[in-house]
């Protein structure tokens, strides 16, 4: 996933994006371990994708607080 595709989820959205990215790194690191996997750039794809993730969800949630303080009398 790109970015702006990121920027275009709900919050709910992305929660459950970054979880379902969180879980299929999971798995990996566990076939990892055990077997030799057909993909192993896949952990760092995997890796940087929940960064980016992270990083659209916290920029979100700064906007939301500044507007907060922003509207307060």
């Amino acid at each position: 996933m790109d970015v702006k595709e990121f920027r275009e989820l709900s919050a709910a959205a992305l929660d459950q994006k970054l979880h379902d990215l969180r879980d299929e790194l999971f798995k990996l690191k566990l076939r990892a371990s055990v077997a030799q996997l057909e993909n192993p750039a896949r952990i760092r794809q995997l890796r940087r994708q929940i960064a980016v993730g992270e990083t659209v969800r916290r920029e979100s949630l700064r906007t939301q607080t500044s507007s907060k303080v922003e509207s307060a009398p």
